[in-house]
């Protein structure tokens, strides 16, 4: 057998000829990537199409069992694939085995966002470009009357969306259907050639007459079928998602409890760094709301998507050579406005392998056009630097070295969430929130994704609020008491309240990792100082984590605490 035979069924090479054929299903996928070849289709996004992603995954578990019986498959950094795209698969083959596909609607994550994302992110530098934008948007019809399709189904088989779920969509369409009085699409192809007008002109009215027709049969048909559903998952949907986030079988009712342990701590260090804010103030929240009107803010959408980037330029600036030794092309990143109709949350979104295209930050306005500087700092070392970015980034820098699947497609959640949430805390630890403002924000944020273990386990399996609650203390959680408990202990305006709950319960287990990677991430840092004591070098050991490519809860620690 020769060697290019042999290094082909070890388990890397499993891993990315996954990539390879799931690229050819989800050309998405592709563009995310960097693959030109992807530019102009969407994926089947029908029962068919979703069933022909886990035959997939089914043939490729089936060739990863042959690939680690082969000499070399043991090695560790095969070893290290071979969990990850075993677990990954499985979790992924679990979900879909449950339908969870056929009912697949909310205001964050679904097929549909999936679609309209990938427009955002397509390269637009010549006229080739845009043609296949172009013949992109023409696909647009086929592929969400796939997904029309795939919950038609879930109807049938008795799988339906959260009514909630199905409302908040319904306000998104409203907005992507009328952007300035004309679809998102059509707003999209405006800025095209000239000479592509009359493609992208027809390409953008098909792909804003099939939102049309979608939005109609959400609110005409589906959401009537819907509307006495319930909008939580229960526990056993709940242990199927955490799993899928998570990379592990959480102890709900200790992650539960941690949540609560975690909310009382950040409580004390609230009310000292608001005292500092507001002198007299009766609640953290009362010294937040006293800067969202007279705190340091920057004034002007543009303005503020500058000042982000000079931000993250800064943080890069001042960490490299001190706490990360980062590569040329991971020094790059872009701050970008999130287009109309997003969800209230800021998001990242990672390179291309070739770094073609850089990682870039979005922050949605939802009509604001002044942001209190506290909200903004710690939120861009979560979403930028340390943060998403130089994880992701350094993926793609390394991604010849595990294999593309760790590093793009096998991207665990709380993996990324937690290093990101731990890019925080290191911000704060280094000095970087030098102000009360700027901490009370710090903090702020941390408290709210505490408050997302307490209520995202808590509503979903209706547990009973704790007796050393303030709130509510004996009753069982529901999703009213829910959104009236975070919006009581949030700086965030109420529209983003609402966002965030409907969030968790169209994404249930995904918020959680937040606060749960953060504590693996720190588990792995405090037992790798012990094992070197006073040899412990935070920037090798932040640069050899960070080039560790994904890894679920369950392997997390122990390869952080190995390092």
């Amino acid at each position: 057998m020769s060697e290019a035979t042999k290094n082909a069924l070890l388990p890397r090479r499993v891993a990315d000829a996954y990539v390879d054929a799931l690229v050819e299903l989800d050309p998405v996928l592709g563009t995310y990537l960097g693959l030109p070849e992807s530019s102009e289709r969407l994926p089947d996004l029908s029962p068919a199409g979703q069933e022909a992603q886990a035959e997939l995954a089914r043939a490729t578990l089936e060739r990863l069992a042959e690939a680690e019986r082969r000499p070399g498959g043991d090695s560790t950094v095969e070893r290290r694939c071979a969990r990850l795209l075993r677990e990954r698969l499985t979790a992924e083959l679990a979900v879909h085995d449950a339908g969870e596909g056929l009912r697949a609607v909310g205001n964050l994550s679904s097929p549909l966002h999936y679609v309209r994302g990938v427009f955002t992110v397509m390269p637009t530098a010549d006229d080739a470009d845009w043609a296949a934008l172009a013949r992109r948007l023409r696909a647009v019809p086929a592929a969400l009357e796939g997904y029309r399709a795939s919950l038609a189904e879930g109807l049938a088989k008795g799988l339906p969306a959260g009514p909630r779920q199905v409302t908040t969509v319904l306000g998104q369409l409203g907005e992507w259907i009328d952007t300035d009085g004309r679809n998102w699409f059509a707003a999209l192809a405006a800025d095209g050639p000239d000479v592509l007008r009359a493609e992208l002109d027809r390409g953008a009215a098909e792909a804003g007459g099939a939102l049309e027709d979608l939005r109609d049969w959400l609110r005409d048909t589906y959401a009537p079928a819907v509307a006495d559903a319930p909008d939580t998952v229960g526990r056993e949907r709940y242990r199927r998602w955490a799993r899928h986030y998570n990379g592990t079988d959480l102890d709900l009712e200790e992650a539960y409890a941690y949540g609560w342990q975690e909310y009382h701590r950040i409580h004390a260090e609230m009310r000292a760094e608001a005292e500092k804010v507001l002198p007299g103030a009766a609640t953290p929240w009362e010294a937040l709301r006293r800067l969202d009107t007279h705190g340091t803010a920057i004034e002007g959408v543009e303005e503020t998507r500058v000042w982000l980037q000079e931000l993250m330029d800064e943080a890069i600036e001042k960490l490299d050579g001190t706490h990360f030794d980062l590569a040329e092309p991971v020094r790059r990143v872009e701050s970008m406005i999130a287009p109309p109709g997003s969800a209230a949350a800021p998001y990242y979104t990672e390179p291309s392998l070739d770094f073609s295209r850089p990682g870039r930050t979005w922050l949605p306005v939802m009509g604001r056009t002044r942001f209190p500087l506290y909200e903004l700092v710690t939120t861009w070392y979560h979403e930028g630097v340390p943060g998403h970015h130089l994880q992701l980034a350094q993926w793609t820098h390394v991604a010849d070295r595990l294999s593309r699947y760790q590093t793009t497609v096998g991207m665990v959640s709380a993996n990324a969430e937690g290093w990101a949430l731990y890019a925080e805390r290191l911000m704060d630890e280094l000095g970087f929130l030098d102000s009360p403002e700027l901490r009370l924000g710090y903090l702020d944020a941390q408290m709210m994704r505490s408050l997302r273990v307490i209520v995202d386990i808590g509503m979903h399996l209706e547990l009973e609020i704790p007796g050393h609650s303030p709130f509510h203390p004996g009753e069982r959680w529901t999703p009213a008491l829910a959104q009236e408990f975070f919006g009581r202990h949030s700086g965030l305006p109420a529209d983003h309240v609402e966002s965030e709950l409907v969030r968790y319960l169209g994404m249930p287990g995904q918020a959680i990792g937040y606060k749960l990677g953060e504590r693996a991430w720190l588990a792995g840092r405090a037992a790798a100082r012990a094992a070197h004591g006073d040899a412990f070098d935070l920037k090798k050991w932040h640069m050899d984590a960070l080039s560790l490519g994904s890894l679920g809860l369950d392997d997390l620690v122990a390869e952080l605490s190995a390092l």
